[in-house]
């Protein structure tokens, strides 16, 4: 942790853009594995080598659903965040 203090500004904030970049990957992968196994639980009953009609539709929806859902609270944490920041 010493040597974070022997850096420049601009290499904190090259440091910070990184770290950044590696949350919101972090953060999509994460989206896509629960989307993935949420929707895959509640739309595939019976697994086999292609889906029908009515699978391909839940699927679309509930990956819909849960992006939508995924927006939602990520909008709402953030506002959360911006207003506590604002009062410190």
């Amino acid at each position: 942790m010493d040597s974070l203090g022997q850096l420049t500004g601009s290499q904190k904030d090259e440091l910070m853009d990184q770290l950044k970049q590696q949350i919101a990957v972090a953060n999509a992968q994460e989206l896509i594995t629960k989307m993935t196994e949420k929707c895959f639980k509640k739309c595939i009953t019976k697994p086999g080598s292609s889906l029908d009609s009515s699978e391909q539709k839940c699927i679309a929806m509930c990956m819909d659903r849960y992006m939508d859902s995924w927006n939602l609270v990520s909008r709402v944490y953030g506002n959360r965040i911006q207003r506590e920041r604002q009062r410190l």
